[in-house]
């Protein structure tokens, strides 16, 4: 191998690697956004959304191939904003029909 052809495959390592590293820590962050979500009582929106999130980034089908991670970081930023975006539901008053 020429030096070229090392230093591009060098690159694109250290470029997949760092975005492995992003979806990795989005993924943590909507973990944790559920749990703190779940712990105020609040809802967290859909709950396929957050699984589907999840076996998004580690199921080895995606719309690009896997040293790629912008598809997935796509769908789990999507998904923790569709978390923090879900509205509090009223509580139940109890007098149905008054």
């Amino acid at each position: 191998m020429d030096d070229t052809t090392t230093i591009l495959l060098v690159t694109a390592a250290v470029v997949a690697a760092v975005l492995l590293a992003v979806a990795v820590a989005v993924l943590v962050r909507l973990v944790r956004t559920r749990r703190t979500l779940r712990r105020a009582g609040l809802p967290t929106g859909p709950r396929w959304v957050f699984w589907g999130a999840v076996l998004y980034l580690v199921l080895p089908t995606d719309l690009l191939p896997d040293p790629v991670y912008l598809d997935d970081i796509a769908v789990l930023l999507l998904a923790l904003r569709t978390m923090r975006s879900a509205h509090p539901v009223p509580p139940a008053s109890g007098t149905i029909g008054r």
